[in-house]
């Protein structure tokens, strides 16, 4: 089982086929998080407010097709994977064209009955690169500490400047103030 709660983005408009997926997301992935939809307006808005971790998507939906969802995809996150759950790829050169556009890979709904274990290492790939992804959030991370610790070494910096002007002017006041005195004692003897 994935221990990572994947975030799912699942564009579906046959309710049975959402049942069916969710039930075996639920087997693969401890406490997934799904959003389902049914269009392409509903997709984008889910894929700028939800984020998710891997799109699983229909081919053939009542006001798009996949590559449309495709599309829509690589323009708002080149990276992020798409799984293609349809009936409608019949021929190899439409599913090799849809991995060929971008797809992560697809499954034919006529093998519903073994969605689990045609999913499971499609999500794994997901899984995969997310820990990839984890190195490179950790270093950006890092490195976003180590800027943040140098502005703050430089505020820093300016402070004890700012500071060092103000000595250096209090200084410079109390030596025009001490020639101002010994000037005014000096004219009374």
């Amino acid at each position: 089982m994935i221990e990572i709660p994947l975030r799912i983005l699942l564009v579906e408009d046959n309710e049975a086929d959402v049942l069916i997926t969710r039930r075996t997301i639920q087997k693969l992935v401890r406490n997934p998080h799904i959003e389902v939809v049914e269009d392409l307006g509903s997709c984008r808005d889910m894929l700028i407010n939800f984020i998710p971790d891997v799109v699983i998507s229909d081919y053939n939906l009542p006001t798009c097709t996949g590559f449309d969802i495709l599309h829509l995809v690589r323009e708002k996150d080149p990276e992020l994977p798409v799984i293609f759950l349809t009936g409608t790829i019949h021929d190899e050169e439409l599913a090799e064209n849809t991995v060929l556009a971008g797809a992560s890979g697809y499954i034919l709904k006529k093998y519903m009955n073994n969605l689990e274990e045609k999913l499971k290492p499609l999500l794994n790939q997901v899984v995969f690169r997310m820990s990839e992804k984890k190195e490179i959030r950790e270093r950006l991370r890092q490195n976003k500490i180590n800027i943040n610790q140098i502005n703050d070494y430089l505020d820093n910096l300016k402070d004890d400047n700012r500071d060092q002007k103000e000595n250096i002017s209090k200084i410079k006041k109390n030596i025009r103030d001490y020639n101002r005195d010994k000037d005014e004692d000096d004219r009374k003897t």
